[in-house]
């Protein structure tokens, strides 16, 4: 007959759970724990868990009396014909038994399966909201979280002790939960208190961490479930239980990694290796080995070395030490881990971000860069102002402006390391932010065409005089070392129709400058002629004058030779007339004076004489 002081246990379990539990809630509640609620649900599941096995124990005790009593009631020889015939009918018990192991159990565990897909659902949605501790709260939590692992170790290992000397005894998957609540307890414990040392971020790191737990136990069992389906049944030979988890055995019996290994290797090597002297040794001194093992780790954590081209600060328990003294290159010593720690900076090293667009390692190597295409990730439109090109000089019109799209890479160092670190949790990101308004404030107030053009670097310096004075308002620590303007072009969506503007700008200002340099020319021109006809003009007056000089010259002479031989001048003046109209005519010269000859003259038009009369080559 199974003990009855297994059963006082299991109930004695199960009812300090199911208050456990419901004290967790109240407490997780009252102090805003994430982790709490993580552990309430684990023992909620321990509850349920060795609440099954309690009934499971009830029913196996209840089949041993039935079995007594058959077996004293057949030693009488009257009856024993009677039992044997009806020995299906005569043990109630042992069928209550098997039905409860068929079918409720399989039932059972789909539940706890069930319940914990609904914790971790709970738990992921309780985990998007980053909620702090009730700081004033937190030492009530720590104390009751305290407590319940103090007890559940206590009753866990005293369970686990009595399961492992019955090796049938139920209370193995009771003592495992109650091993695996009371580390539970003991972590949330352990994450209270180090959100009182200035780790706030503990609670939320521990509940994804028991978040992971809690779903390899859920996978667990799922694969349990499958497995009892296809499991071959042998008769005389109990199943292992669906609802006892190995995974949380090994925090109840975590010597049965050990026994596991031992028989693994003595089937892999052929021989007893789990017998060896070294084998023992390291059984019996794991522990010691382990403790050594993580005080050589501790005592490695207390000699850092700061790489050249680096500072760190040093914190104890995530405060300044020495009111944050800056560690230079060279190797320093500090306390342990997780009391000191270091934090590393690159303070030489310049750092960069990129403003307007997101960088494409797969397009970095391209060496033509269109405005059509586009060569980033991502790229962002920020507003320019724009010229007011209608002219209008409505007050009401809106203000002229333009898309454009801009890759501003920004380099800087730190300057000041304490600063950096200290005055905000992501100095850089704040810089980046800074850095960002700044340009967005600086374009709206700078015309397009010049800061796509002449004007790019004296925007450059400009942005970095604003950005380097906003850092320093905020006491950022760090040093504004350059600002790129290499890439700014209209967005890729309308840069073909920019381009067409502007080439149809191009073409105006062609046409302009063509026109002016004809109307110069003409003027040019028109001037010359001006002047030639001018020129001509005073030549003609000149040569209009001398002529009636010279006239008036020659009618003084002539009076002067009429006076001389009037009968001589007026003969001279015939024969100079006759000379004067003889020109270009035909002459004949009659040499005899004494004949008869008779001449006719043909008065007709003749062909001109210099169409006539040609000197034709000889031989033509």
């Amino acid at each position: 007959m199974m003990d009855r002081n297994f059963q006082k246990i299991g109930l004695v379990n199960g009812l300090l759970l199911l208050l456990a539990t419901i004290g967790s809630v109240a407490v997780t509640k009252y102090a805003s724990i994430n982790s709490g609620w993580l552990a309430s649900a684990f023992l909620g599941l321990s509850f349920l868990v060795t609440l099954i096995s309690y009934f499971q124990m009830r029913l196996m005790d209840r089949e041993q009396l039935e079995k007594l009593e058959y077996d004293e009631l057949n030693k009488e020889k009257a009856s024993a014909t009677l039992f044997t015939s009806q020995e299906a009918d005569s043990f109630p018990a042992r069928r209550s038994r098997e039905q409860f192991e068929r079918f409720f159990i399989p039932l059972f565990t789909i539940l706890i399966v069930t319940l914990s897909c609904y914790f971790l659902y709970r738990a992921f949605n309780v985990l998007k909201i980053v909620r702090p501790i009730e700081q004033s709260r937190a030492y009530i939590a720590l104390s009751v979280y305290a407590l319940f692992g103090l007890v559940f170790f206590i009753l866990g290992k005293y369970s686990s002790g009595l399961s492992r000397n019955n090796p049938q005894s139920l209370l193995r998957p009771s003592g495992s939960f109650l091993m695996t609540s009371a580390y539970i307890c003991f972590i949330v414990t352990g994450t209270i208190a180090a959100t009182r040392a200035s780790f706030p971020n503990a609670d939320t790191y521990v509940a994804r961490i028991l978040c992971v737990v809690l779903l390899l136990i859920t996978v667990e069992y799922l694969f349990s479930l499958v497995f009892e389906i296809y499991r071959p049944r042998v008769k005389g030979r109990a199943g292992r239980l669906l609802y006892d988890s190995r995974f949380a055995g090994l925090f109840g019996e975590p010597e049965s990694v050990f026994k596991t290994a031992a028989h693994a290797m003595d089937y892999q090597f052929g021989f007893k290796v789990s017998e060896t002297w070294f084998f023992r040794f390291f059984r019996k001194n794991i522990l010691i080995l382990i403790l050594a093992q993580i005080a050589i780790l501790l005592v490695s954590t207390t000699v850092v070395v700061i790489e050249p081209g680096e500072q760190a600060l040093l914190e104890r328990f995530g405060k300044q030490v020495n009111q944050g003294e800056v560690l230079n290159p060279g190797p320093h010593f500090k306390l342990p881990w997780p009391i000191d720690s270091i934090r590393r900076y690159k303070t030489l090293e310049v750092q960069s971000f990129n403003i307007g667009f997101e960088a494409d390692d797969t397009k970095a190597k391209e060496t033509v860069i269109l405005w059509t295409l586009s060569h980033y990730k991502e790229e962002y439109n920020l507003l320019v102002a724009s010229r007011d090109e209608l002219g209008s000089t409505n007050n009401q019109d809106a203000v002229p402006v333009n898309l454009l799209t801009v890759s501003i890479p920004v380099q800087f160092q730190i300057k000041d390391l304490k600063s950096y670190a200290y005055n905000f949790s992501d100095a850089a990101n704040v810089l980046q932010n800074l850095a960002t308004r700044e340009v967005v404030r600086y374009l709206v107030g700078v015309d397009l065409h010049e800061i796509m053009s002449f004007g790019r670097s004296e925007a450059a310096e400009t942005l970095k005089k604003r950005i380097q004075a906003e850092a320093d308002r905020y006491n950022l620590g760090v040093q504004i070392i350059f600002i790129g303007l290499q890439d700014i072009h209209p967005p890729v969506k309308i840069a073909e129709s920019y381009e067409n503007v502007v080439s149809a700008g191009q073409e105006v200002q062609t046409k302009l400058l063509t026109a002016q340099a004809d109307g110069e020319s003409t003027l040019s021109a028109a001037h010359a002629n001006a002047d030639l006809t001018a020129q001509q003009a005073r030549a003609y007056s000149s040569n209009k004058i001398v002529e009636a000089n010279g006239m008036t010259s020659q009618f003084t002479n002539q009076i002067t030779a009429y006076n001389a031989s009037p009968k001589v001048y007026q003969a001279r003046l015939y024969y100079q007339a006759i000379q004067k109209g003889m020109v270009g005519a035909r002459k004949i010269v009659l040499g005899a004076s004494n004949s008869q000859d008779v001449i006719m003259f043909n008065l007709e038009d003749k062909f001109r004489s210099d169409l006539i009369d040609l000197n034709l080559p000889s031989g033509k």
